[in-house]
């Protein structure tokens, strides 16, 4: 018997396969992996102790709730814990947006070098994704404004946006909520922690206004990109209808251990972002002084510019010659560019190292 084709909804073929950061290189065991901005330092031993702890308990379901780390979350940052959502990432916090707001007929707004799954989750909810250009690889409110359209159904900014690194001020992303209301403006502010001073990723907005969610994660600043933990914060009735569709046991128990124990350290989530700052400044710094500039970031990477495309192929070789793994970001419409985590000091020295090489090779620098 020969079973006909079932084919998928409407265009989920369409949608390009999500590629990660590379973190293996045929013939090398010591691969120095700076693709994926992860935390160079780690998680917090507190964090390990946990979920040492919460193996023990693998055997029973976790909270439905999430009462406890959701408790933890809103004292840490002053928040309602009634309008806390947590996700197996944050990127399961944009997948039930979209699930929730987005459908065929509508559309899903995003800047032009925006993270990739706003596009993929927009797809897979039958949504058409719209593009709004950038000015000089940074969000343009007036440029989102004018993108928008009565089908308009939700905004994704990044702010600190990936890959680009570059932000703009609450005020503007203020003004793009207020001026698109029928639409759910979300800051994605996975990157907010890098920011440091008063910075809230967007909390007080998303407090304030009817139509702005703000998602985080503990995959950067606290090192858990393993057990893949984020949360969202929003006006009530926006969380209350993402629940309504989250899975009741998504996140285990180890992970939600691990990710209370993570927050409540204060000590190693200042040590990471204090030591990120310092080294994100000395390698954007060595880079240029080697004819490599890059945009001020405000996250835990730079995005190195080169002269042309070929140009930051063949340096991504030098790299990958010498066992370094970066970020390729020609998929984020930027093939001139490679995205460099901030590794600790040695990391940070050895690329900067290697890319001199190169480039006084090419008689390129300055």
């Amino acid at each position: 018997m020969t079973l006909p084709a079932i084919a998928p909804q409407p265009g989920i073929m369409e949608i390009a396969l999500y590629e990660a950061g590379s973190s293996t290189l045929s013939g090398r065991s010591d691969v120095l992996k700076l693709s994926s901005n992860e935390n160079p330092f780690g998680p917090s031993d507190k964090a390990r102790e946990a979920v040492a702890r919460a193996a023990h308990q693998m055997h029973r379901y976790p909270s439905t709730d999430h009462a406890a780390l959701r408790a933890a979350i809103a004292e840490v940052h002053g928040l309602d814990l009634d309008r806390i959502i947590c996700g197996v990432g944050s990127d399961e916090i944009i997948h039930f947006l979209c699930q929730a707001y987005a459908g065929p007929g509508t559309d899903v707004l995003f800047t032009e070098h925006g993270f990739l799954m706003y596009r993929i989750s927009a797809m897979a909810a039958g949504a058409t994704p719209v593009e709004a250009r950038e000015r000089e690889r940074t969000t343009d409110i007036d440029a989102l404004i004018a993108a928008a359209t009565p089908a308009t159904r939700l905004i994704f900014v990044a702010n600190p946006n990936n890959p680009t690194g570059t932000m703009v001020d609450l005020s503007e992303l203020e003004r793009l909520a207020r001026a698109v209301p029928q639409a759910i403006l979300v800051i994605d502010a996975a990157y907010a922690e890098y920011v440091g001073g008063d910075y809230d990723g967007g909390a007080e907005l998303a407090t304030r206004l009817p139509n702005v969610v703000m998602t985080r994660t503990f995959s950067k600043l606290y090192g858990l990109g393993g057990l893949r933990v984020g949360w969202g914060y929003g006006p009530r009735p926006v969380i209350d209808v993402l629940n309504r569709i989250r899975g009741p046991f998504n996140l285990s128990n180890v992970a939600l251990e691990g990710a209370e124990a993570a927050i409540r350290d204060r000590a190693h989530a200042e040590h990471a972002r204090t030591e990120n700052a310092r080294l994100r400044g000395w390698l954007a710094t060595a880079l240029a002084e080697r004819g490599v500039p890059s945009d001020s970031s405000c996250a835990n990477f730079i995005l190195a510019r080169f002269p042309d495309a070929t140009t930051a192929e063949a340096c991504d070789a030098a790299l990958k010659a010498d066992g370094i793994i970066v970020r390729r970001v020609a998929s984020y419409g930027l093939p001139h560019c490679l995205r460099i985590t901030i590794g600790d000091e040695a990391s940070c020295r050895r690329v900067a190292h290697v890319i001199g090489q190169f480039m006084a090779g090419r008689g390129d620098a300055t």
